[in-house]
């Protein structure tokens, strides 16, 4: 029998490492002992990515459960609300003009059954987006408006993720794991040392010397040193599915001082999409592009052309995005963690959801130092499924695209090649619209969020769909009106008594206290009354 396992060593700091440093200082169990020790080795010289600034709802849990104070996180981070994706001028309509959709943080319920995307598209929604019979996040979002009020919210709690400064986020999740006993080491990584069966003994630091490990993290980047260049594991590259390899980075200033906007825009361009996401004290912006159809001062000149006035004396930097997954995360005793694990384009914000999920499925199936195949077996299946789900419905937007201006889009749509998972569920939904049974995996993209995009995009009004199509269920109008009805007048309501994004923002910073004393609860829920030093609930 392995003996338990006392420390655990991650290497490479950034978003990566310290998510992991605070997610299993939190959740590893105590012993008698004082439980398992977390140290993390991270390079003074190498500087990480950290352009990620979007994410995706599970992100407040993870905040809750790491101890760390909301008001905190968005003081420190200059955080603000994300109510949704919108894409702008993905897909044309029937008439040629080009469409905005957005991706939402909510499901459409069922009438009686039956889904209310079946209803839309047998009577239509009006001058509405689907999405606007369901979610206020589009009424929220034109009027830059907040998830919630200042005071109580009626309705139902409206689904949002947040924006945050990623250097920032890094930084304050360093200190808070610090401060909880994580141990930190500044050192450059000089060597892998492998045992005889191959595994990693120790790990030789440029000041420190001989490290020794039981299990390590690597957290290292795209350089996967532990993972591909110590362990030899195989990286697959996802090049015939996703043409996007290369990026560019800025930062500019709000238009409106006293406007912040709720949600993540992206925006396609010629060769790829622009990011668009706008933080408390200023909008991080970027272009994610193919270096098959633009070169860097191509793809820079399209860039600033899009950004306007705003993009004047930007230099956006560029970064190589490695697109793929390795074989294997966990390679006997070492799993690989964020970038070096792999990485697809972050046209949904999955990449600090893939590092959350990973790391909670590590702790679920811990190993001791005989580290059993079994566990290491379920873990990489799990690891696998959750890269295919992002795959699958990233995909699905560049399959589904229907513009034909730009060779990019053509290519998108007629070249590359589709995994057959999503191709056998493309093949079925011309007849009938995403259910339960179709999707074998859902961590973070449900069949009703396939539903939100394929209405969105407008696909079954362009072409796409067998004709008309249903389940033979007998749909009643008469039922769809009432529920628009109501849905319309709940939604109203919540918009009203919705905060604007930058004022309940100023409230949740603790920078102003609201006229009636309150400050907003978690959810939209009550607040709390304050007197002096101002506090969240």
């Amino acid at each position: 029998m392995g003996e338990p396992i006392r420390e655990v060593t991650i290497v490479g700091g950034g978003t990566a490492g310290w998510m992991t440093a605070l997610l299993l200082q939190s959740m590893l169990r105590g012993g008698p002992e004082g439980g398992v020790k977390v140290t993390l080795i991270e390079s003074p010289n190498i500087p990480t990515v950290g352009v990620g600034e979007a994410t995706v709802p599970g992100m407040p849990r993870t905040l809750k459960q790491g101890g760390i104070d909301e008001r905190e996180f968005f003081r420190t981070c200059n955080a603000s609300f994300k109510l949704g994706v919108v894409f702008g001028h993905w897909n044309v309509d029937a008439n040629g003009s080009r469409v905005d959709y957005i991706n939402p943080f909510a499901h459409p319920p069922a009438i009686d059954g039956v889904s209310a995307a079946e209803y839309a598209m047998a009577f239509g929604t009006g001058d509405l987006d689907f999405v606007q019979t369901f979610s206020p996040s589009v009424d929220l979002a034109a009027e830059a408006k907040g998830p919630r009020g200042l005071g109580q919210m009626p309705g139902p709690p409206v689904g949002f993720a947040y924006h945050l400064d990623a250097g920032k986020f890094a930084g304050m999740l360093k200190e808070h794991c610090v401060a909880r006993g994580v141990r930190h080491v500044l050192d450059d990584l000089v060597e892998v040392e492998l045992d005889e069966r191959g595994y990693v003994a120790a790990l030789q630091l440029e000041r420190g010397g001989r490290h020794g490990v039981e299990l390590v993290i690597d957290c290292t980047g795209f350089r996967g040193l532990i993972i591909n260049q110590a362990l030899g594991e195989p990286f697959e590259s996802y090049g015939k599915y996703l043409a996007n390899d290369r990026a560019m980075a800025v930062q500019v200033p709000h238009r409106d001082p006293e406007r912040l906007d709720s949600v993540t825009k992206s925006t396609a361009l010629g060769a790829g999409w622009a990011w668009r996401v706008p933080l408390f004290n200023r909008i991080g912006t970027g272009y994610v592009f193919s270096s098959a159809h633009r070169t860097d001062e191509e793809a820079r000149a399209e860039f600033l052309a899009h950004l306007g006035p705003d993009g004047e004396g930007a230099e956006p930097r560029v970064i190589p995005m490695r697109v793929g997954r390795n074989r294997n995360a966990w390679v006997k005793n070492c799993v690989a963690v964020g970038l070096s694990g792999g990485f697809i384009e972050p046209l949904e914000s999955t990449a600090i959801h893939m590092i959350d999920t990973a790391v909670r499925w590590l702790v679920q199936y811990f190993p001791d130092t005989d580290y059993a195949e079994p566990l290491r077996g379920r873990f990489n299946h799990l690891v696998d499924e959750l890269y295919n789900e992002v795959r699958d419905f990233i995909c699905l937007h560049y399959a589904l695209g229907n513009r034909v201006d730009d060779q990019y889009w053509i290519d998108a749509r007629e070249e590359l090649e589709v995994p057959d998972s999503l191709a056998e569920n493309l093949e079925l939904w011309q007849y009938g619209l995403p259910t339960h049974h179709d999707i074998r995996f859902v961590s973070l993209f449900s069949p009703m969020t396939y539903q939100a995009v394929l209405l969105g995009k407008r696909v079954y009004e362009t072409g796409y769909g067998k004709g008309k199509f249903g389940t033979g269920r007998r749909l009643d109008p008469a039922k769809w009106e009432a529920y628009l009805a109501r849905a319309r007048a709940g939604i109203g309501a919540q918009v009203q008594a919705a905060a604007g994004h930058r004022e309940l923002l100023r409230a949740l910073r603790g920078d102003v206290v609201a006229e009636n004393g309150l400050l907003p609860g978690l959810g939209g829920g009550p607040g709390m009354k304050v007197g002096g030093e101002a506090a969240i609930l």
